[in-house]
């Protein structure tokens, strides 16, 4: 079981997988995320905020949080708090947040290796949800099917 810094949210039946530098805006992706897709009725639940531990099963990417840390996500400017949250996810994509210089126009279909497994991956823009979230949601209509 690896150890990583990232942000995980369950987002309707999509595990997603946020990581970045610190200070990129992990925490506020998943608060948007989770918002959006609550709005619209759909399940979305905080898997684990900041560490989550990752491991291969099967040749998928599981992701949950250390229990330490588990149902916590730190809000930016109040600290941790409680939230409803989701023992693990089985990763779907993987948002990786840059610097906005750094990310391409038009992007060709990414994967990211984690933990021996390969995920689809995006790079967005860090710090701007208003740019990353309608960027996300294409990508996660667009995934390939999971058979469960």
């Amino acid at each position: 079981m690896l150890n990583i810094h990232g942000t995980a949210l369950l987002a309707g039946d999509r595990g997603i997988l946020i990581v970045g530098s610190s200070g990129a805006g992990k925490t506020t992706l998943a608060l948007a995320l989770i918002e959006h897709f609550s709005l619209r009725g759909k399940f979305s639940r905080l898997v684990g905020d900041d560490q989550l531990f990752v491991e291969d099963r099967g040749g998928r990417l599981v992701v949950h949080a250390p229990s330490t840390i588990a149902g916590l996500i730190e809000i930016p400017g109040l600290g941790p708090r409680p939230v409803a949250h989701g023992p693990a996810a089985i990763v779907d994509l993987c948002i990786r947040l840059v610097p906005a210089a750094d990310v391409e126009r038009f992007q060709d279909p990414a994967r990211e290796d984690i933990a021996g497994c390969s995920v689809p991956a995006i790079a967005v823009a860090g710090r701007d949800v208003i740019a990353a979230l309608p960027a996300v949601i294409a990508v996660m209509k667009n995934l390939p099917f999971r058979p469960d």
